[in-house]
């Protein structure tokens, strides 16, 4: 597991009530509440891909850090 996912996992645990993080693979985690899953998150080595609703979202590690992408899945997550 890289060092931005683990920070990325700390931080999602430290804001999202109600959801829980579940291990897919070393690289690959995903966000789930009542056993659905909202969000699935890959570590692709310089980028981070977010799948949401099927749809897959491009971060680059270098430009969005952990607690970029933690605001942008909170404020996402809590709309649902």
């Amino acid at each position: 597991m890289s060092e931005y996912i683990k920070q990325l996992k700390l931080q999602l645990l430290q804001r999202l009530k109600g959801y829980k993080l579940m291990d897919k693979s070393p690289s690959v985690f995903a966000i789930v509440k009542e056993n659905k899953i909202y969000a699935l998150v890959k570590d692709q080595g310089e980028y981070v891909i977010v799948t949401i609703e099927g749809k897959d979202y491009k971060y680059d590690k270098w430009y969005t850090k952990p607690e970029h992408l933690t605001n942008v899945l909170v404020n996402y997550l809590s709309q649902k």
